[in-house]
């Protein structure tokens, strides 16, 4: 049987773990989780409680020595590059938009379970985390712009969880929303002077070249406009997007600022942790068995296995890649 290793996120301000304890009560192996020293602190949980329902707390330095290596942002892991080649992780990993860590990961030959590939009938594993990324960036981002909802005209670009969510929270604050669906993206442009706030929450397709909104287009928008762009896809969806920080949220562009924190629901860390776990417990006695190639729900989320590339987008990102490099 598999050991896994549950480690904290080194990610900045990231406090979402992975597995709370009253979930390992479910579990037929608790004997085979390693938890690192002070993983459930921040949620007021010490580490005895772990103890008693038979897991095990460890140093990090072990835990990230076990065959699985479960870590909510582990496509943020500084530790990676130490992993023993063969290993398993386990987390949301886009490695897709990561050109470095793909590398890594195939280099190390390493296993690479992918949250973001987890869905069970059509549905999303995670779609009550991807709603609160919509509620938690709305919550941050109107506390900087300064103004409540109900005084801004808020254009929403998708209609999956994540715009679900920024919807929920600006129709209870009483925000005019209009919602506009992927095949509306030239009206939005069109349209764009008349919002104070445009929220971007569409996953955006890594094979195209063009943006949802180019920085032309924030010379239409309204004076101290801010777009709020949850999918953080840095310079795809909205070209004059870059990865900020929950300490530094931020930055303007010709006067309009930009909000794309991409990890938002470590902001309601407690509340996210919760919804993960009640997802994540089902699997761990499967991926301990050994058996995730029996379960559709795992081995459709395989991205890379030993080293090998299973996900037809990360084979597809890497052909482009060498076209190009061909033809420089």
């Amino acid at each position: 049987m598999r050991t896994i290793g549950f480690i904290l996120s080194p990610k900045e301000n990231e406090k979402r773990t992975a597995l709370l304890p009253k979930y390992i009560k479910k579990l037929n192996y608790p004997e085979q989780l390693f938890f690192e020293t002070g993983y459930g602190e921040k949620f007021g949980i010490d580490d005895e409680e772990y103890i008693k329902l038979g897991a095990n707390i460890v140093s990090r330095e072990e835990a990230l020595k076990k065959d699985i290596v479960c870590d909510p942002k582990i496509g943020d892991g500084d530790y990676i590059k130490d992993l023993d080649d063969e290993q398993i992780i386990f987390g949301w990993v886009h490695a897709v938009q990561n050109r470095e860590l793909t590398d890594l990961l195939l280099e190390k030959r390493l296993t690479a379970i992918a949250w973001e590939d987890m869905y069970e009938g059509g549905r999303h594993v995670f779609w009550r985390n991807n709603e609160i990324a919509g509620e938690a960036a709305i919550m941050q981002a109107f506390c900087e712009y300064g103004k409540f909802p109900y005084e801004a005209k808020v254009a929403i670009l998708g209609r999956g969880n994540t715009a679900r969510g920024a919807y929920r929270i600006l129709n209870g604050l009483g925000a005019d929303i209009t919602v506009y669906s992927r095949n509306m993206e030239k009206l939005l442009r069109k349209e764009i002077g008349k919002y104070d706030v445009i929220v971007n929450a569409i996953l955006w397709d890594t094979t195209r070249k063009d943006h949802l909104i180019y920085r032309e287009d924030l010379n239409k928008m309204k004076k101290d406009a801010i777009i709020i762009d949850v999918s953080c896809d840095a310079n795809k969806g909205v070209e004059t997007s870059k990865i900020t920080t929950i300490e530094n949220p931020t930055y303007y562009v010709d006067g309009v600022m930009h909000y794309v924190v991409d990890h938002t629901p470590s902001l309601f860390y407690k509340t996210a942790t919760e919804s993960i776990s009640e997802q994540i417990y089902k699997y761990i006695d499967i991926l301990i068995d050994g058996r995730e190639d029996d379960n559709k729900v795992l081995s459709d989320s395989i991205i890379i296995r030993d080293g090998e590339v299973l996900d037809k987008k990360i084979i597809e990102f890497q052909h482009r890649r060498f076209k190009k490099s061909n033809i420089a």
